[in-house]
């Protein structure tokens, strides 16, 4: 079995965003603009928050991958390479999570 990755969603979206399929779910979300993926984005990320505080891994499970999906389409819709965000955390791994928090509020 072939591993899925953020890559492989992030491409499939792409894809889906640019036909003219408009069966396709993605495509219509797309077509509503930023704000309303931004919508979807924050509602399933208070459903994965919810899930996560009632300890209902299968839940948690579900609204993390919903997550994920909605997080890739607002980036694709706002023109955001998900390498740049890569690439962003990346950065990161080099310090600890307090020093590049205190990095961010000093510049």
């Amino acid at each position: 079995m072939t591993k899925f990755t953020l890559d492989d969603l992030d491409a499939i979206i792409a894809a889906r965003a640019k036909r003219e399929d408009e069966t396709s779910y993605t495509r219509k979300l797309v077509n509503k603009g930023v704000a309303k993926c931004a919508q979807k984005l924050g509602e399933e990320a208070v459903e994965a928050a919810i899930a996560a505080v009632r300890n209902d891994r299968k839940e948690l499970t579900a609204e993390a991958a919903d997550l994920l999906y909605h997080l890739l389409v607002v980036l694709n819709v706002s023109g955001v390479p998900l390498e740049d965000v890569m690439k962003e955390l990346a950065g990161r791994t080099g310090q600890t999570g307090l020093e590049e928090k205190a990095s961010r509020t000093q510049q």
